[in-house]
């Protein structure tokens, strides 16, 4: 059976930038280098870290975030957890097979206010070191577990500053997206270079990319005519009869301004309502009767209803982004579960029927990136019987 990251840091010991080849960091790394090569594995690690707080966590996630890199095909050298005088505290120096390097810096968000100046002088003193020729073969990457606040201020910071040519920010979760393109797609390692750095004059690669990722047969799921890489066994292919309650699962993700957990408990919790865009799968056939229930990303399934109204063309003051969240629908027999919430680890999703006959530690994420039904008995399971 699959450890957990709690269990795997409980045997490894408590990782610090101590030197030596048989040190708590060196063995973590390690067991990263030879067992963490599907993106499924490493997402379940990641959202681990995110779930969980504290040091040891915040530097397994900066070491899971160099793993990520590594698979990317970039020459990665991890930097250190904290930083001292003597030495650069780059998180991760990721060298291209082009020469172009990036230099990662991995946050949670959740406590320090991010300063560029810190990324900047990290990638001055690599280039004063000679470890990077200039500034036009570099660029600095954050890489932020938890959208909030702070990442608003840092865009902004960036965008004002003028370094938007040297700085770039992206979401764990949207770089796990990409290495799970880079294994599923046919797209290489300078594509994935293409999409990190900053854009130039030429955006005919993007496009190419583009084109062939849509020509591409994808190695897990089928790509729906909505974008959402869903799995064929998700959906029934016979409609139940309208009388009959059909069963979904719908994401919600955190932004710069409020948590995933925030939006569901608001809408859901105190509103009794949830709004669906126009293009959103499913919300056609959603209707009474339904029984819906609510990922929080990189949390869990936190809470479920019973669709009371179909979904409707209208605004509601609680409903940010109305224009993008146009058709709103009422809930009943509403149930909150926060403080337990359902995590799709490796354990449920080899009991969801959705997850027969595939291999549980590759990419699961199609799973939670678009709205879709769900067979009653893996609803049963993602509400932990709360249904």
């Amino acid at each position: 059976m699959s450890m957990t990251l709690t269990e795997i840091l409980d045997l490894t010991g408590k990782l610090d930038d101590t030197p030596g080849e048989d040190t708590p960091r060196a063995r973590f790394r390690r067991h990263l280098a030879r067992e963490m090569s599907e993106p499924g594995r490493i997402r379940d690690y990641v959202e681990e870290c995110l779930r969980n707080t504290g040091d040891q966590y915040n530097r397994a996630l900066q070491d899971l975030v160099n793993q990520i890199g590594s698979l990317m095909e970039f020459e990665v050298t991890p930097g250190r957890y904290q930083g001292t005088r003597n030495e650069i505290g780059f998180d991760g120096l990721w060298r291209s097979p082009s020469g172009f390097c990036i230099v990662a810096e991995t946050k949670t968000t959740e406590v320090y206010a991010i300063k560029t100046t810190t990324l900047v002088g990290y990638i001055d003193e690599l280039i004063a070191a000679g470890k990077i020729t200039h500034w036009d073969e570099a660029m600095g990457l954050y890489v932020v577990g938890r959208p909030d606040p702070e990442l608003n201020q840092l865009a902004n910071a960036i965008v004002a500053q003028k370094r938007t040519h040297q700085l770039r920010i992206i979401s764990a979760n949207s770089l796990l997206s990409l290495l799970e393109l880079m294994q599923t797609y046919d797209v290489r390692h300078d594509d994935i270079l293409t999409l990190l750095r900053p854009s130039g004059v030429t955006i005919d690669l993007v496009v190419d990319l583009l084109n062939r990722i849509v020509a591409g047969q994808p190695a897990e799921g089928l790509l729906s005519s909505t974008g959402v890489n869903e799995a064929p066994s998700v959906a029934p292919t016979i409609l139940p009869p309208e009388t009959t309650p059909t069963f979904w699962l719908t994401p919600v993700a955190s932004d710069s301004t409020r948590k995933a957990e925030e939006t569901i408990l608001d809408l859901v919790g105190r509103e009794h309502i949830y709004a669906f865009g126009e293009r959103t799968p499913g919300r056609s056939k959603l209707k009474p009767g339904d029984w819906i229930c609510f990922y929080a990303s990189g949390t869990g399934v936190i809470a479920h209803a019973r669709v009371k109204t179909a979904p409707e063309r209208m605004s509601h003051p609680k409903i940010r982004q109305p224009d993008k969240f146009t058709h709103l629908f009422k809930l009943e027999k509403v149930k909150l579960y926060p403080e337990t919430p359902i995590i799709l680890n490796l354990e449920l999703r080899s009991q969801l029927a959705a997850f027969q006959h595939r291999d549980q530690g590759k990419s699961w994420a199609w799973f939670v990136q678009g709205t879709h039904q769900v067979d009653q008995g893996d609803f049963a399971k993602l509400t932990g019987g709360h249904y």
